[in-house]
């Protein structure tokens, strides 16, 4: 029942995602690291606005980026809010709008869909493993699914002759129906209708940088960042940002350069609010005026 006590026993019975299960150990480590440091033995009564300028400066002195304390903030709160919930605490100190999650707009890549080609008819036959994490990839760029769905993903989620796929996503619970790419009906045939053999997210993204990089994706890209209370920026050639998750992205981002209405993007993945959705859209100042460029209104 006591501040600590409770963050572990929340952690250890949570039902969420292992993905945020990772992150809630990460926010209590923390959080043991801050008291260890001062010399403090926190309580529910003592997660006040003294303590969220304490430790939010404690952790950008520590070169933390500035979303990663957002995070962790976050995810105080919720710790804070079940506390509420159970009774043990009646500190509502963390619902004042000066104890907020910080946040900047994170920068991030989307692949086009001549560079997934590019991806996608590399001979990687030497390679299974490689074959492997590119295919499923393929897959995420051409479905929207998250890791977590890809990773469950089997033969009884493909849907009437092979032409969709229905699944319900782990993370929100919602039910998404996906018309199958020709990339996907492809993929399928070569692995005799069944999803390719799914590999650790963390080797997954190993291996997306190589291909990437063998399929030449090498366009220099800036990012902007705060990190340690300091804003600063750093230059990558384009195959060392790929992850997982950009097939998701570029998921989103082509579809929506392809007109394809929001509501039906959304409708695949799984987003509940356009504003939550329109955060996947990665497409630049330029190639927002191509698109517009054949828009009625500018003819």
């Amino acid at each position: 029942k006591d501040f600590m006590g409770f963050i572990d026993f929340y952690i250890k019975n949570t039902t969420k995602s292992l993905s945020t299960q990772k992150q809630y150990n990460q926010t209590l480590r923390l959080i043991k690291e801050f008291q260890e440091d001062n010399r403090c033995a926190l309580t529910f009564d003592s997660i006040d606005l003294d303590f969220y300028e304490k430790f939010t400066s404690y952790l950008a002195n520590k070169g933390y980026y500035l979303n990663t304390i957002g995070t962790v903030i976050k995810n105080l709160k919720v710790f804070l809010n079940e506390a509420i919930e159970k009774g043990l605490t009646k500190n509502i100190a963390f619902k004042s709008k000066k104890f907020k999650k910080v946040q900047e707009e994170s920068e991030s890549i989307y692949l086009s869909t001549d560079e997934i080609t590019k991806i996608y008819e590399l001979d990687l036959s030497g390679n299974e493993e490689q074959c492997k994490a590119r295919d499923l990839f393929v897959i995420g760029c051409y479905t929207g699914l998250r890791f977590s769905d890809l990773s469950k993903l089997n033969e009884k989620n493909i849907i009437d002759k092979g032409t969709k796929i229905k699944i319900l996503t782990q993370k929100t619970g919602e039910l998404v129906i996906i018309p199958l790419h020709t990339y996907i009906l492809e993929i399928l045939k070569r692995y005799n209708g069944k999803i390719p053999e799914v590999i650790s997210n963390q080797k997954m993204n190993e291996h997306l940088k190589d291909i990437g990089k063998a399929a030449k994706l090498k366009e220099k890209i800036t990012l902007h960042f705060t990190k340690g209370g300091i804003k600063k920026s750093d230059t990558f050639p384009k195959y060392e940002l790929i992850t997982v998750h950009t097939a998701r992205r570029s998921f989103a981002t082509n579809a929506y350069l392809n007109d394809i209405p929001s509501i039906s993007i959304m409708k695949i993945t799984g987003h509940r609010t356009e504003r939550a959705f329109l955060t996947y859209i990665k497409i630049t100042q330029e190639e927002n005026a191509v698109k517009l460029l054949d828009h009625p209104f500018f003819k």
